[in-house]
C-alpha cells in the first residue's frame, strides 16, 4: 500500500499538556534579556536568544528588550534604529550618554523585530581602572590587565548595572523590572546589580560552556549533583517551520539529496563505481572539538562500519565532516572534480539536443530512425573525449581544503590510522569539510539547512554537549539523528520519549558504558540503519517529524516563563506569589513506542547476509500514518514532573534584607584570575541570585 502523508505533531491536537501556570502581569512589568551573543552571531547562545524572541515579544509586546555590546558594523546591517517607546528607558539611556557612555537602541531584524539596547564598550573604557576598583571592593576579585575578553565583559557589565540604576530609580514603584543575564560574559551585570541593591527581580542562565567545563574539569560530579545547583532546568528550543502539505519535508530531502548527490558525482569522478541510489549520507557538524564532539568514537565507529558493510551489506555510506579548521584554499583536486562533473553533464546535454532532434524529424516522418546513424562520428569523438578525461590515477581526496596543519590535524591523523582512503574497496567514503557551509561556495553551493535535509542521518555522539542544537535541527527537518546520554538533547529525549530509536532519535550510552562499548553501540546503530530499506526509511523520517513540535519554543518556552515567575517571587515576596514547593508546572509528557512497523529492519531481515539489489517497497507489512497517529494521541502516558524547583534559600534573596557581606565571594584577598574568575564568582553568587 501507498505510504499515507506524514503527520506533524501539530496535527496531535491535545498531545502537548497545556501551559496552568497563571500568567503575569506584563503591563506593570519589564523584562530585560542581556547576552552578549544580542546582533552578535559568536555561538550557540546566539540561536538561543535569535530563536527564542519571537514567542518572548508575542508574550511581553513592548515591554520586551535585549541588550547587549555595540558592534557597528552589526547595528549597521541587523538593527533599525528607533526610538524607546518608555520614556523611562529614554532617560536611563540619555544619564549614560551625559557621562560619555555610547548607547544605541533599535529593533534587531529578526523574527519578531525586539529592541535592542546595545551599549558602546569602547565608549567607556576610560572607566575600566576605577570599575576594577568597585569589583575589588565588593568580591575582592582582581582582573588581569591584559586579559582583554574579561575586561570587555566588566565593561558591559558595569554599563548595564549603571542603567538598570537609573532606571529603576526612574520608575519607582510603577514597574517591576525583571533582568536576565545570560553566561558569564553577562555575569558581572547580575553581580554589580545584586551587589548594589538595585530594586530587581534577577535570572541567570549559564549555558554550560566555561562554568560547566570548569565545573565538569573540577571533579564536581556535575550531572549527578544538578539538583543542588540549578533552580530550573531550561531546555533550548527551535521555530519549527509547518507545512500547508504535510508531505513536503520529504520533498525537500529529495531535492537536497540529490544537490548532494552531483556534488559526490564530481567529488568521486573516476572511482564513481558504487550506485548512489543505494548510498547513503552521513554527517557530523560542529564547532572543531575533535574528542568533545565525538568525533574520535565516531571515526573508529566507521572503520568497523566499513568492515561490516563490505561483508555483509551492498550499501554505500558517504560521511560528511563539517567542522572548521585552518586552511589556505580549496583542495585543486577537489574543483577538479566539479569542473569535470559539469563537462560531462554539458556534454551529454550537447548530445541529447542532438540526439533528440533526429529522433523528433524521423518520428513526424512516419519512420524508427536507424540508431547506428542517429549519431554520428564526431558524436562519439565528444563523448569518448569526455570519457577519457573523467580518468584518475589517484584516489579522491579526503578533505576539500589545503589543511595547514594536515600532518597532525586530529581529524585526517585518525583517518591514516583506521585506512579509509576512499579506495574502491572501502563501502565508507569520508569527506572532511573544514569550513562552514555557504550557498556561495564555488565547490558544495548550499546552506547548512539545506545540506541536512538532504542527509539520511547525523551524528553526533558528544561526550560534552550541554544541550546540542545540531540532533535537535534533525529532529524538526525529519532527519534520523544519533546522540548520547551526556547531552542535554539526548537526556530531554529519553526523558519525553518511550522509544527514541523508534521516532529517528538514537541515544549512546556514554555514561554508564566504557568508550569500546559505547564505540560497539554507535557501530550496531550505524550498521542497523543501513539495513533499513527505503521505505522503512521514510516512515521513520515521519516519526521523526513529528516530535518538532516538542522542540518548538512554544512548547519549552514555558520553562522560561516559569523561571521568571520564580525570580519575581524571590525579588518581590509581597506582589508575586508562589509556593516554593510545589511541584513545577512544566511538565513533559512520554511518546509512547509506535505500533506499527519498526522502523529497524529486524522484523523483516533477510536470511541470507546479502540482501537483493531491488528496495523492499511493495512489503505487506502494514503502516498507516494516521492511525498511528491517533494512537499516539490516545495513549500519550501520564504527565509526569520532568524538572523540578528547590525550597526557597531564605529571606536573604531579597534585594532589601542583604548585606554588602553577602556577596563577598570567598575567593581569597589579591587573587588574579583569567576567565575562570567569573566561575569562581558566579559559583560563590548564584545562591544569591534570584533565579538560576
Amino acid at each position: 500500500m501507498p505510504l499515507s502523508r506524514s503527520l506533524s505533531m501539530t496535527s496531535l491536537s491535545g498531545v502537548l499538556p497545556a501551559w496552568e501556570e497563571a500568567e503575569l502581569p506584563v503591563e506593570d512589568l519589564l523584562l530585560f534579556e542581556v547576552a552578549w551573543e544580542v546582533t552578535n552571531k559568536v555561538g550557540g547562545i546566539y540561536t538561543v536568544i535569535q530563536t527564542k524572541a519571537k514567542i518572548t515579544v508575542d508574550e511581553w509586546g513592548e515591554n520586551y528588550y535585549m541588550m547587549g555590546p555595540y558592534f557597528e558594523h552589526n547595528f549597521k546591517t541587523q538593527v533599525e534604529a528607533c526610538e524607546p517607546p518608555n520614556p523611562a528607558i529614554r532617560k536611563a539611556m540619555d544619564a549614560l550618554i551625559h557621562n560619555g557612555c555610547q548607547v544605541h537602541f533599535g529593533r534587531w531584524l529578526i523574527e519578531g523585530s525586539p529592541f535592542v539596547i546595545l551599549f558602546d564598550i569602547g565608549s567607556a573604557a576610560w572607566n575600566l581602572d576605577r570599575w576594577k576598583g568597585d569589583l575589588w571592593e565588593t568580591c575582592r576579585i582582581g582582573l588581569p590587565y591584559h586579559d582583554r575578553e574579561a575586561n570587555d565583559s566588566l565593561i558591559l557589565g558595569s554599563l548595564i548595572a549603571w542603567f538598570f540604576k537609573e532606571l529603576t530609580d526612574q520608575l519607582g514603584d510603577k514597574l517591576n523590572v525583571i533582568g536576565h543575564f545570560h553566561e558569564w560574559q553577562a555575569g558581572p551585570g547580575v553581580i554589580l546589580s545584586r551587589s548594589r541593591k538595585i530594586p530587581m527581580a534577577t535570572v541567570f542562565t549559564t549555558h554550560a560552556t566555561l562554568l560547566g567545563r570548569y565545573l565538569c574539569a573540577g571533579n564536581a560530579d556535575f550531572y549527578n549533583n544538578l539538583d543542588k545547583v540549578r533552580d530550573v532546568v531550561t531546555p533550548n528550543g527551535l521555530n519549527v517551520k509547518k507545512f500547508s502539505a504535510m508531505h513536503e519535508f520529504q520533498n525537500l530531502h529529495s531535492t537536497s539529496k540529490a544537490r548532494i548527490q552531483e556534488f559526490v558525482r564530481g567529488h568521486f569522478y573516476g572511482h564513481l563505481d558504487f550506485n548512489l541510489e543505494k548510498t547513503l549520507f552521513f554527517f557530523i557538524a560542529g564547532r572543531y572539538e575533535f574528542s568533545n564532539k565525538g568525533a574520535d568514537i565516531f571515526l573508529e565507529s566507521l572503520s568497523r562500519l566499513n568492515y561490516l558493510l563490505r561483508v555483509r551489506n551492498d550499501m554505500t555510506v558517504v560521511v560528511f565532516f563539517i567542522m572548521p579548521a585552518k586552511t589556505n584554499n580549496f583542495n585543486v583536486e577537489s574543483l577538479k572534480g566539479q569542473a569535470v562533473r559539469k563537462q560531462l553533464w554539458d556534454t551529454a546535454h550537447t548530445v541529447k539536443e542532438k540526439f533528440g532532434k533526429k529522433l523528433y524529424d524521423a518520428l513526424l516522418k512516419g519512420q524508427i530512425p536507424d540508431m547506428n546513424s542517429i549519431l554520428d562520428r564526431d558524436d562519439f569523438t565528444i563523448m569518448k573525449r569526455a570519457i577519457y578525461a573523467t580518468q584518475r590515477h589517484s584516489l579522491p581526496p579526503v578533505t576539500t581544503h589545503n589543511m595547514l596543519d594536515d600532518s597532525t590535524d586530529p581529524i585526517l591523523s585518525n583517518v591514516r590510522r583506521i585506512g579509509l582512503f576512499n579506495s574502491r574497496n572501502d563501502r565508507v567514503k569520508i569527506i572532511f569539510h573544514p569550513e562552514f557551509l555557504s550557498s556561495t561556495s564555488p565547490l558544495l553551493p548550499m546552506d547548512y539547512e539545506d545540506f541536512v535535509r538532504g542527509c539520511n542521518l547525523g551524528v553526533f555522539p558528544s561526550y560534552y554537549e550541554p544541550w546540542g542544537y545540531t540532533p535537535g535541527e534533525c529532529t524538526v527537518m525529519g532527519i534520523p539523528s544519533v546522540t548520547t546520554n551526556l547531552s542535554g538533547f539526548g537526556c530531554f529525549m529519553e526523558e519525553h520519549v518511550s522509544d527514541p530509536a523508534a521516532y529517528g532519535v538514537y541515544i549512546v550510552d556514554r555514561r554508564f558504558r566504557s568508550p569500546e562499548e559505547s564505540c560497539k553501540q554507535l557501530t550496531q546503530f550505524m550498521f542497523s540503519f543501513c539495513q533499513q530499506s527505503l521505505r522503512q526509511r521514510i516512515i521513520q523520517r515521519n516519526r521523526t517529524e513529528r516530535l518538532s513540535d516538542l522542540l518548538d519554543w512554544k512548547y519549552l518556552g514555558r520553562f522560561y516563563i516559569h523561571a521568571r515567575h520564580l525570580a519575581l517571587n524571590r525579588a518581590f515576596p509581597d506582589k508575586f506569589k508562589i509556593d516554593p514547593m510545589a511541584p513545577l508546572k512544566t511538565e513533559g509528557f512520554r511518546y509512547p513506542r509506535p505500533y506499527s512497523v519498526p522502523p529497524s529492519p529486524s522484523a523483516s531481515i533477510h536470511s541470507t547476509p546479502h540482501h537483493s539489489d531491488v528496495e523492499d517497497d511493495d512489503d505487506d507489512e502494514p503502516y498507516d500514518e494516521d492511525e498511528e497517529a491517533e494512537r499516539d494521541r490516545l495513549n500519550i502516558k501520564a504527565p509526569f514532573c520532568c524538572f523540578g524547583i528547590y525550597p526557597d534559600p531564605g529571606p536573604s534573596q531579597n534585594p532589601d534584607s542583604c548585606s554588602e557581606a553577602q556577596f563577598n565571594c570567598g575567593v581569597p584577598q589579591g587573587s588574579i584570575l583569567g576567565p575562570l574568575w567569573f566561575s569562581t564568582v558566579l559559583g560563590k553568587l548564584l545562591p544569591k541570585c534570584n533565579t538560576l
